[in-house]
C-alpha cells in the first residue's frame, strides 16, 4: 500500500471545459444544462470514491463575440447551490464545492448558503473562493467598470474573516432544545462578530447554526502572486493550473512554504491542479480522440478563447503570424502570462495559440490507464500535488473511462482509495475540524 494517495476531484461545470465537447460523437449535446444527466454523473463519480463534486460558477455570459458565442456548450448553465442542494439529497458521500464571488456578493448571503448547504449534504460542502475575472460581471451588479484586481484580492481577504467569523456565531453545543424549561438554545452560546473593516461591516449573528464541518472547507482558485498569499493564509484546497512538473513543483513549493510563515501546517492544504485526462487502449488511440476533438473546435471560439485568456481583443491580430506585445490589462494577470509563456516556449502563432485555447491548453494526460497512472504517481510523489481535480474532455463517455478504467488501476497500485473512510468532505481530505473562534 503506497503511504500517500490521491485526491480527485471532478470539475463539473462546465462538466467539460473543452468547447468540442458537446459536439464528440456519441456525447450528449446537452449535457451542461441537463439535470438527471448531471445527477447521473454524480453518482458515477461517488461509486468511484471521488473526494468532491466541483461547480465553477459565473456571474454573465462569457465575453466573447456573439460568432463564436452561439458555438459555446457553457452559455446556459445551472446556479450552483440550487443544483448541488438537490444533488446533495441524491447522493451520500461526495464532496460538493461551488464557487461564490466576494466582488459581487455580500458575506451574509455566502455564509447562509454554505452553511446551509453543509447541513443539508451532512458536512459535504466547500466554498471556493473567488474574486471574479470577467470583466462583464461589473455590468450586471450596478458597475460601469470592473473592480481593480488588487481591490478584489483586499476585499477577498476581509471577506473571508467576515464569513468563517459569522459561521461561528452559534457554539456546536448551543441548542439545548430543553422541553421542561423551554428553553431551545443557550443564549451564552450566540455571538455576534460585530465586524467593522476597511471595505465590510457586518453585524451578525448568523441565523444558522454552527455547520457540520465546523466550516465548510475553504478551496481557493488561482496562481497570481496575492492569490498564493491568500491561499497560505486562508485555503485548505487550492485548484490551480501548472502546465508541467516543473511549474507544479515550484508552485506547491511556493504556497506550503508561505503556510509556514503564516504559522500553518502545510498538510491541512492540498493542491489539486487541473488535469485534462483523455484514455484509449493505447497512446495512439488516445491522441487520436483527442485530435478528433480539437478539431471540433471552430476558428470563432478559438479566436474567442484566446482574447479571454489575453485580456484583450485577439482577432484583428495576424492568425499566422507570432503573437504580438500584448497590453496589461485589469482581467486576470495570471492567464495573460500563461498565453505569452506558452507563445514563447512553443514558438506557436496566433491560430495555433487561438486552437489551443479553443479546445483545451492546460496540463493534460493522453494516454492508456496506465501510462496516465504512472504520471499521476509521479506529480503525486514528486512535489508536484496532492491530487487532480479532473476535467473530462466529453461526456459521458469521457467520464466513464476515468471512472471504469482510470480508477480501478489507480486503486491497484494503492494510490486511490477504494472505500469512503468518513462521512464528511474534511474526512475524505484529511482535514481537521476548525475550532470556534469562541470555544
Amino acid at each position: 500500500m503506497t503511504e500517500r494517495q490521491l485526491h480527485l476531484g471532478a470539475f463539473m461545470r462546465p462538466v467539460s471545459l473543452h468547447t468540442g465537447a458537446w459536439r464528440y460523437p456519441g456525447s450528449y449535446p446537452d449535457a451542461n444544462f441537463n439535470f438527471a444527466h448531471i445527477v447521473a454523473f454524480a453518482k458515477k463519480l461517488e461509486a468511484a470514491k471521488f473526494d468532491a463534486f466541483f461547480m465553477a460558477d459565473h456571474l454573465a455570459v462569457l465575453n466573447m463575440p456573439e460568432e463564436a458565442l452561439k458555438r459555446s456548450h457553457t452559455v446556459t448553465s445551472f446556479e450552483p447551490f440550487t443544483l448541488l442542494s438537490a444533488i446533495a439529497a441524491l447522493t451520500s458521500r461526495i464532496g460538493l464545492v461551488a464557487t461564490a464571488s466576494t466582488t459581487f456578493d455580500e458575506p451574509y448571503h455566502v455564509a447562509r448558503r454554505f452553511a446551509s448547504l453543509d447541513h443539508i449534504s451532512g458536512g459535504r460542502a466547500g466554498w471556493n473562493i473567488v474574486t471574479t475575472s470577467n470583466p462583464d460581471a461589473a455590468l450586471n451588479f450596478g458597475l460601469d467598470a470592473h473592480v481593480a484586481h488588487g481591490e478584489r484580492h483586499e476585499r477577498a481577504r476581509e471577506f473571508y474573516d467576515v464569513v468563517t467569523g459569522l459561521w461561528d456565531s452559534f457554539d456546536d453545543d448551543a441548542f439545548i432544545r430543553d422541553i421542561e424549561s423551554g428553553a431551545f438554545f443557550d443564549p451564552a452560546k450566540l455571538h455576534a462578530l460585530n465586524h467593522k473593516g476597511t471595505e465590510l461591516s457586518v453585524r451578525g449573528p448568523l441565523n444558522i447554526a454552527r455547520p457540520p464541518q465546523g466550516w465548510p472547507v475553504i478551496v481557493q482558485a488561482g496562481q497570481s502572486d496575492p492569490g498564493r498569499q491568500l491561499a497560505a493564509e486562508t485555503a485548505e484546497v487550492v485548484f490551480c493550473s501548472p502546465r508541467d512538473l516543473p511549474s507544479g513543483q515550484a508552485l506547491y513549493a511556493d504556497i506550503k512554504g508561505r503556510m509556514g510563515k503564516v504559522g500553518r501546517n502545510p498538510d491541512h492544504l492540498k493542491i489539486l491542479p487541473a488535469a485534462f485526462v483523455v484514455i484509449g487502449d493505447t497512446l495512439e488511440e488516445a491522441r487520436a480522440k483527442r485530435a478528433h476533438l480539437d478539431g471540433l473546435v471552430h476558428y470563432d471560439s478559438a479566436i474567442a478563447s484566446l482574447s479571454i485568456a489575453l485580456g484583450h481583443d485577439a482577432s484583428k491580430f495576424d492568425p499566422d503570424l507570432p503573437l504580438p506585445e500584448v497590453p496589461e490589462t485589469n482581467a486576470s494577470k495570471t492567464g495573460r502570462e500563461q498565453v505569452l509563456k506558452l507563445a514563447v516556449q512553443e514558438s506557436l502563432t496566433v491560430r495555433q495559440l487561438a486552437q489551443r485555447y479553443g479546445g483545451y491548453s492546460g496540463l493534460a494526460f493522453v494516454g492508456t490507464p496506465q501510462r496516465i497512472a504512472d504520471q499521476m504517481a509521479e506529480w503525486l510523489h514528486e512535489g508536484g500535488s496532492d491530487g487532480f481535480n479532473v476535467v473530462f474532455p466529453y461526456l459521458p463517455q469521457g467520464l466513464d473511462d476515468v471512472v471504469e478504467r482510470l480508477v480501478p488501476e489507480l486503486q491497484r497500485r494503492g494510490l486511490f482509495r477504494s472505500k469512503y473512510e468518513g462521512a464528511t468532505l474534511r474526512d475524505h481530505l484529511g482535514l481537521p475540524r476548525p475550532r470556534s473562534r469562541y470555544a
